[in-house]
């Protein structure tokens, strides 16, 4: 856990390039759904109810599109900018229906830093077992920046 923990800051905007990325796999797993639901408290059958969601077009259930923003911007928090940095805004489609026990693999690049802004802009795309896109879109974050006393 993190709590209690220093941690370094992550990237300044001044650090950041054009072209980097990070490539990350994520296994949905019933621990992961159940969680979410629970913190939710989004009761939508569609998410966990076999039965009803054989009723719809959807034929199984399927993963609430909230989790998978919900790796990709951790992505960010973690990793691109980093520890510190505060997302701004997000627009995400959302192409296929993710099933659960799906691997999905998350692509994201560094498409334009703003220093003046102190802003990055990161392209991601999630990619299924079959090559699919499954997501894709671009979260504007602002980088990590020390205050002054």
């Amino acid at each position: 856990m993190l709590l209690g923990k220093k941690r370094e800051l992550g990237q300044r905007v001044e650090d950041i390039k054009i072209g980097e990325n990070l490539k990350l796999t994520e296994k949905i797993e019933d621990k992961d759904l159940l969680l979410y639901l629970g913190l939710t408290n989004d009761s939508n059958p569609l998410y966990i109810q076999h039965d009803f969601a054989l009723k719809t077009s959807f034929e199984k259930p399927v993963v609430p599109n909230i989790m998978l923003t919900g790796i990709l911007t951790s992505a960010i928090s973690k990793y691109i900018p980093g520890p510190g940095s505060y997302i701004v805004s997000q627009q995400l489609d959302f192409l296929k229906p993710v099933y659960h026990y799906a691997t999905i693999d998350f692509n994201l690049e560094v498409v334009k830093v703003d220093i003046e802004r102190n802003e990055v802009i990161v392209q991601v795309k999630g990619i299924d077992e079959q090559g699919e896109i499954v997501v894709q879109g671009k979260i504007t974050a602002n980088p990590p920046r020390i205050a002054e006393d």
